[in-house]
């Protein structure tokens, strides 16, 4: 091999070494944000272009870990308090559970 093959691959060697360890360090920013409030992480995403983050990341992958929570089949549901539609009051999850109502929560959209 030439001597000038082998600084030729040196240099792409280093750059692909570089370019590694900034996907790695992309990879633990997004990861670490996807773990914060909806809203915060809303606000990073607005900021990056495009798709590039669904492009260049494993990001499905990521988001199934962070997001994913410790609960299993059969945990009983953390408590919580959410605002009624006209705002005029709060319902607790353990006041319903505690009069014996049934609760159902659905996720999705019907729009």
């Amino acid at each position: 091999m030439s001597p000038k093959f082998k600084t030729i691959l040196k240099r792409v060697g280093s750059g692909l070494c570089v370019l590694a360890v900034v996907w790695l360090i992309g990879c633990v920013l997004i990861y670490n944000v996807m773990r914060r409030p909806p809203e915060r992480f809303a606000g990073v995403m607005a900021k990056i272009p495009g798709p590039v983050a669904f492009l260049v990341f494993p990001f499905e992958t990521m988001w199934m870990r962070a997001r994913g929570g410790t609960l299993s089949v059969g945990d009983r549901a953390p408590d919580f308090t959410l605002t009624t539609l006209d705002h005029s009051a709060q319902v607790q999850l353990s006041s319903l559970t505690a009069q014996g109502k049934p609760v159902v929560l659905v996720f999705g959209s019907y729009t």
